[in-house]
């Protein structure tokens, strides 16, 4: 049972995560200064702040959506597993995990296609005709 219970812990954590950061990002469009240490760091969100900020609230919006909806599928993928044997918990929780990952990535694609709709290669924000 502990170790269901570990599991089930370190499978919040990523939705958890991202329901934080999300919120943070959408809330403060990311860290006030581009950085190289804190925040949604590609070369093209990093062009200047205004990709910045654009980058962080659009991808911050889909890791807040995506984390809230993992938080309870996360729990309901756990619980065929309670009161198995370790081997199998601890299978399931890793493949809960890395159908997480797979979630906390998509958005980052996403997120690299919007800006590349949006500004040019230099940064400027391309015209809407």
């Amino acid at each position: 049972m502990f170790f269901w219970i570990f599991m089930l812990a370190m499978d919040l954590l990523l939705p958890l995560t991202m329901i934080g950061f999300g919120s943070y990002f959408v809330k403060s469009a990311g860290p006030r200064k581009i950085n190289m240490v804190f925040g949604y760091r590609t070369a093209m969100s990093m062009k200047n702040k205004d990709t910045w900020s654009f980058a962080h609230v659009f991808c911050g919006k889909r890791w807040r959506r995506i984390g809230w909806i993992m938080l309870p599928l996360s729990v309901g993928a756990m619980l065929p597993a309670l009161g198995k044997e370790t081997g199998t918990v601890g299978l399931v929780g890793g493949v809960v995990f890395g159908v997480q990952y797979i979630f906390l990535i998509w958005p980052v694609i996403s997120t690299e296609m919007a800006l590349k709709r949006t500004f040019d290669k230099q940064g400027n924000r391309k015209n809407k005709e």
